[in-house]
């Protein structure tokens, strides 16, 4: 009966020794001279700018899970949605595949407030597709507006980065068509998916390309010391990155910052950039993510003694004495 909350237990805590050991992992590439030193090369105002950045976009992530629940047919105040969403993804963007590592960061959250495994698993998918369309959408219009510059730092022809652009919001667009117009449940071989509602959908696209102007926003801020790329150039190429990542089934999408960084970096210092910018919207939220989480479940672990303590109480109680005739 309680094999499935301890082995719940068991993922959490595998996800925080995981997260803890891939942070020291990163690190430890560099020194801790090249940590501080690329930290003190970008102005204050740069650097205090990527973290306005940095927490836009985690904002913007927890729409993520607010819309994915609405999807699911279910209602919770924002802040608690916020609050799985927040701890999931900062978790997750530092362990990889985060639609599985943070799963079950989220379901344990989730199962807590009313939701069953088959809502959590509505969430997750919802907000996998919110960040597929986000990104297939700037992506394919950066592949189409700035098609040489993708196919150098590709490495595909010209053709093949239009071709792959007009793929990209083919698919976004037949999204969108089937969300009006399908009212039945489509049907993927074994998998059945209950499509959204038009308006759920376009706002799928439209918060999920938001959010990747954000992180490109964060990046530029990070990169302005070593470069005069402005915002389109270094939009740009993060996001085709990803994108090309996404369609070439690259795992965990390795080497995409690289890729971005070093084209827009020739011969320029990488590690600065690297590291300012990881540490700004992968470390920093890891360690807030880290803490709320591990205060969560003492708040969860004191609730449950507090029920189990009340219930023994309630057992304990002395009956009342019938009323005498």
């Amino acid at each position: 009966m309680h094999y499935g909350r301890w082995l719940l237990r068991a993922l959490v805590i595998a996800a925080i020794c995981l997260a803890g050991f891939l942070l020291y992992r990163t690190l430890n590439r560099y020194s801790f001279e090249e940590v501080v030193a690329s930290i003190r090369s970008i102005p204050p105002m740069r650097l205090l700018a990527s973290f306005a950045f940095a927490g836009c976009s985690y904002l913007c992530l927890t729409f993520f899970d607010v819309l994915g629940i609405r999807y699911a047919g279910k209602r919770l105040p924002y802040g608690k949605a916020a609050l799985a969403s927040f701890v999931s993804l900062s978790i997750g963007h530092n362990i990889g595949v985060a639609a599985l590592s943070s799963g079950a960061i989220r379901y344990r959250f989730y199962s807590k407030w009313g939701l069953d495994a088959e809502d959590v698993a509505k969430v997750i998918l919802f907000s996998g597709m919110t960040v597929a369309l986000g990104l297939l959408t700037l992506g394919g219009l950066g592949m189409l507006l700035n098609s040489a510059a993708a196919a150098q730092m590709t490495g595909f022809s010209v053709q093949s980065v239009r071709g792959l652009g007009v793929a990209c919001l083919a698919v976004a667009s037949a999204y969108l068509f089937l969300s009006a117009f399908l009212r039945s449940t489509l049907e993927l071989g074994r998998w059945r998916v209950e499509m959204p509602s038009l308006r759920l959908a376009s706002a799928q696209v439209l918060i999920g390309s938001v959010n990747f102007a954000l992180v490109a926003a964060c990046l530029h801020q990070t990169l302005a010391p070593f470069t005069d790329a402005g915002y389109l150039a270094v939009s740009s190429a993060y996001v085709i990155a990803n994108t090309t990542a996404l369609v070439s089934h690259v795992p965990g999408g390795l080497g995409v910052l690289e890729t971005a960084i070093l084209y827009l970096i020739s011969g320029g210092s990488l590690i600065g950039a690297l590291v300012a910018f990881r540490f700004v919207y992968f470390f920093v939220p890891l360690g807030f993510g880290l803490t709320l989480l591990l205060f969560s479940e003492g708040q969860f672990l004191r609730k449950s003694e507090q029920h189990k303590k009340n219930a023994g109480l309630t057992a304990c109680r002395p009956r009342p004495a019938p009323p005498k005739i």
